[in-house]
């Protein structure tokens, strides 16, 4: 039997039996433009599902005038100035954007279609976010990660007030889509400082009300511990000469922190900073933010490559 045919389970006769034949007999009459058109109305996902229908919706899944619809709007000006992006397909630079996403913006943001919708993703590098005493390197360095995506990430060395904001125009997102926004980052042997205090994060139009919530960076399950505030004497926003806590710290249980950091398949960690939906004609800033401000113990360790935005996927009740 071939790979990838469709079957049914019985046929009259009582014997399992491939259905391909009957399939294209059935569709063979349709023109295969028509089917183009039609799949094209659909999404990447669906058209790739559809293409193990037949030979017709196979054949049809190829045609440029399909990927060319699922490519969002605008695209072209975006990868003009990448004479790499050079492919014989609508098809083939749709999965090359998607599996590599494209640098933009002098290496401060990448860009790719999402695989199952086609709409606007993007990365705000480190360098694009607003990191309080970012350039300061007694309290952050930036380094060169091969695993990352951009030139340079930000590495944290030692604060207590951790702070990092960043926006994006919503022209250039895709209109009346729900995004969710996430952190990217890694830990390191060297983090320390934030089981203690939960981080504040946040998103919303810049200059009004924003959604905020707080978060764990530790992953789930592990086991939180609680620190009372360090006091600290008045010398700079991170007061040199920390004075001891003579209080120690308490372990309670682990957390179920579900809203805490995830695995990513490139490797690094993520953590959500919210959601807001993108409705058409909207202008303004999407403005993200995580925040620790408030528990006044040392933290570092972190290194952030930056943070994405990506559609939400659809979800669906039984």
């Amino acid at each position: 039997m071939r790979t990838g045919c469709c079957r049914l389970p019985k046929m009259e006769s009582g014997d399992e039996s491939c259905c391909c034949g009957v399939v294209d007999d059935f569709f063979g009459s349709l023109p295969e433009g028509y089917v183009a058109k039609a799949l094209s109305l659909t999404s990447p996902q669906d058209a790739c599902r559809l293409s193990l229908v037949c030979s017709v919706f196979r054949s049809a899944a190829e045609w440029d005038a399909v990927w060319e619809a699922f490519l969002p709007a605008g695209w072209q000006k975006i990868v003009a100035d990448d004479e790499s992006l050079r492919f014989a397909t609508k098809k083939e630079m749709f999965l090359r954007l998607c599996d590599r996403p494209l640098i933009i913006d002098g290496g401060n943001k990448s860009f790719s279609p999402d695989k199952r919708t086609g709409k606007k993703c993007y990365m705000l590098a480190a360098r694009d976010l607003q990191i309080v005493w970012g350039d300061t390197p007694r309290y952050w360095r930036w380094i060169s990660l091969p695993e990352s995506r951009f030139t340079e990430v930000a590495e944290l060395i030692s604060v207590c007030w951790f702070e990092v904001h960043g926006r994006i125009k919503t022209s250039m997102l895709s209109p009346n889509t729900l995004y969710t926004a996430f952190i990217v980052f890694k830990s390191t042997a060297e983090t320390y400082g934030f089981e203690y205090q939960p981080a504040e994060v946040s998103i919303g139009i810049s200059g009004l009300e924003s959604l905020t919530k707080t978060v764990f960076l530790e992953p789930e399950g592990e086991t939180r511990r609680v620190r009372p505030v360090v006091p600290r004497r008045r010398m700079g926003m991170f007061g040199r000469g920390r004075v001891a806590n003579p209080n120690p710290i308490v372990p309670i249980s682990p957390s179920t922190n579900a809203n805490g950091p995830k695995q990513r398949e490139d490797g690094w960690m993520e953590i959500e900073l919210g959601e807001y939906f993108i409705k058409e004609g909207e202008e303004g800033e999407l403005e993200m933010s995580m925040t620790e401000v408030k528990g006044g113990n040392w933290k570092g360790g972190l290194v952030i490559q930056g943070i994405e935005i990506r559609p939400k996927p659809a979800t669906f009740r039984s």
